[in-house]
């Protein structure tokens, strides 16, 4: 359940949950371990679990293989007792050589049970989540394992509930009643390329790298072709067909890169009124400026037609289809990721 964009795949995180549901399922236990606080040059972010299986199978991680082997021996007691436990390694600990973390980086695991009676219900809640493109924040109290989910549809939200159900940054609390983890899962950041370019060629390349879904919309077969985007989920229709179908979400980029005005423009046109955390248009000023003037006369208004990035991508110079694809994917990186003074605390 890591974030997205993090260095946890989409893909990897429903791995997790769903072994982690299946041994639930056929054993009746699983042992589940978070990552809940790092520090320095910790190799998994806050967030990152490991599943672990009565039989010692595993899914996952939490260290990219450092502290793995102390986890899992540590969850055997955990699914003897059911007794929840927070594990520390670092530096400064005698294990760090041990464990492998003699780089500075220190991570603190919360390890607890599941059991079908506990936890099958909430694996379910967040793989259907994740599925509906959902997001949602489960709030455990660490000295007991109590738990408490929370969804943006929730009257009343609790300021810091709220907060990371809009940034997706999991934290840990101190509080009145002890330390409290708050885990934000919400659904992978996806980019969709209007035009089946050399440039969305690159950008889908960058996507998949950064564990982003990516989906390319061109009505063009000639363009749109297996050949010229191979394992890409590719749509040979209009995006005005297309876009309703998929659905924009605030956790999806939408990337113009037709450079032809009537694909760009109906892709647009919807992506606009929509709530997509992104939207950028390749051009040059003077066609955005003609852009600008149809999308008005179709009904767009300026502070909507605002929300364009353009030009697109960050300021890097770019000049060949590979640099800006690069700049793309970069600002679509600050988009989710938010700016760095956002991203503290």
């Amino acid at each position: 359940m890591s974030e997205p964009g993090s260095i946890h795949s989409a893909a990897a995180r429903i791995g997790v949950l769903r072994a982690a549901r299946n041994w639930l399922e056929r054993d009746g236990r699983v042992a589940l371990a978070t990552v809940v606080d790092t520090w320095g040059s910790a190799p998994v972010p806050v967030g990152g679990q490991l599943a672990i299986a009565a039989d010692g199978s595993f899914e996952g991680s939490v260290s990219g293989g450092c502290i793995e082997g102390e986890v899992i021996t540590a969850a055997e007691e955990v699914l003897a007792d059911g007794r929840p436990r927070v594990l520390e390694f670092g530096v400064a600990d005698e294990t760090a050589w041990r464990v492998g973390l003699p780089c500075g980086g220190q991570v603190r695991v919360y390890l607890e049970r599941l059991t079908k009676e506990d936890g099958l219900s909430l694996l379910n809640r967040a793989l259907q989540a994740d599925e509906r493109r959902e997001a949602l924040l489960i709030r455990t109290r660490l000295s007991d394992g109590h738990r408490e989910l929370f969804d943006k549809k929730m009257a009343d939200l609790p300021v810091e509930v709220a907060t990371r159900l809009r940034s997706g940054e999991s934290k840990l609390l101190k509080t009145p009643e002890g330390e409290v983890f708050l885990h934000a899962i919400l659904p992978p950041a996806r980019i969709i390329v209007i035009g089946a370019t050399h440039i969305g060629q690159v950008l889908c390349e960058l996507a998949r790298m950064t564990g982003y879904e990516v989906t390319v919309i061109d009505p063009r077969t000639a363009f749109a072709s297996e050949a010229r985007f191979p394992g890409v989920k590719l749509l040979t229709e209009w995006p005005q067909d297309a876009l309703p179908r998929i659905g924009l979400d605030p956790y999806t980029a939408v990337v113009v890169v037709a450079h032809v005005s009537h694909i760009d423009d109906e892709a647009l046109k919807i992506a606009l009124k929509s709530d997509c955390l992104y939207i950028g248009a390749l051009g040059s000023s003077r066609n955005h400026a003609k852009r600008r003037q149809r999308l008005l006369e179709a009904g767009i208004t300026e502070a909507e037609f605002a929300r364009i990035k353009n030009p697109i991508g960050l300021d890097i110079g770019a000049q060949t289809p590979a640099e800006i694809a690069v700049a793309i994917m970069a600002e679509v990186i600050l988009a989710v990721r938010g700016p760095k003074a956002e991203r503290k605390g």
